[in-house]
């Protein structure tokens, strides 16, 4: 039976976004456990999104534009700005700090845009501890396929053939796909988790129309049709579950409540490295 899952507006402060996931009575799809749309958004001359350092354990952030840009800085030392195409992925492992923000070489333009999906990969068990990461993957890098009506980038993991050069932790899939008003295609078929987020237009699938905000799951063993009505921009994502669903607090993620126990305590306590150079945080919530 198809599931379906309608985005709702969470406020972040500087601006809103679109929540899909997690929601009630559905915390992942594969393995992934967050899911933001943000925008789209026009920011004012000198306005600026600002989302401040804070902490991540036990999973991976992925930052994807279609329109503007951010920049990234991290307790690493990285400092990146992803552009529409790009995918920014950062594993936090034993623990991250990062910040975002919009580019400051942007502010004195009249009008800017923002718009993107900030999703959160779970890792496995066996991952949750490792040493965080991150990289920046250039759109000219990523496996692009064209098939009549439907382009697809391939973001992460392997579907319809190709593979991303991104590094994953655990089977799965994720791509942004552009489909002309009256083609059509398929959701892969080898994984147990899969399911689409329409971001533009309309599409049919299993005889029912969706609309822009929706995040539509498959039946498991559904081989049905993903039809455009208008041209539509959607989000395929998916994969293999994890083994047992971690627990989720703010933003940490572990098999363990006692480890988001003490990652809250580091925070909280001053413990986890700093993105050097920064100097604000963002409090721990109570």
């Amino acid at each position: 039976m198809v599931e379906i899952i309608e985005g709702r507006e969470s406020d972040l402060g500087d601006f809103t976004v679109r929540r899909v996931l997690p929601t009630k009575g559905r915390q992942m799809i594969g393995p992934f456990i967050f899911f933001d749309h943000m925008g789209p958004l026009t920011l004012a001359t000198g306005q600026r999104i600002d989302v401040r350092p804070h902490p991540h354990i036990g999973l991976a952030t992925v930052t994807y534009l279609f329109r503007g840009e951010m920049v990234h800085r991290d307790s690493l030392g990285s400092i990146q700005s992803v552009r529409p195409g790009d995918i920014n992925w950062m594993t936090a492992g034993r623990g991250i700090v990062h910040s975002e923000r919009t580019a400051t070489d942007d502010l004195h333009k009249r009008q800017r845009f923002i718009h993107g999906i900030q999703a959160w990969v779970a890792l496995p068990v066996t991952d949750e501890e490792t040493e965080p990461e991150f990289h920046n993957h250039s759109r000219l890098d990523l496996p692009l396929l064209k098939d009549g009506g439907v382009t697809i980038r391939l973001l992460a993991g392997s579907a319809y053939g190709s593979v991303s050069p991104v590094k994953t932790f655990s089977p799965m899939f994720y791509a942004d796909v552009s489909v002309d008003s009256g083609a059509s295609l398929s959701l892969p078929d080898e994984y147990p988790d899969r399911g689409f987020y329409l971001v533009e237009g309309n599409v049919e699938y299993a005889g029912k129309i969706y609309e822009p905000g929706q995040m539509v799951i498959a039946g498991e063993n559904d081989a049905g049709q993903i039809a455009a009505k208008s041209d539509a921009q959607l989000m395929l994502l998916g994969g293999t579950p994890l083994t047992g669903e971690p627990h989720i607090w703010w933003n940490f993620v572990s098999s363990r409540p006692d480890r988001i126990e003490q990652a809250k305590q580091d925070w909280a306590g001053g413990r986890f490295v700093p993105v050097p150079g920064e100097s604000d945080f963002i409090p721990l919530p109570q």
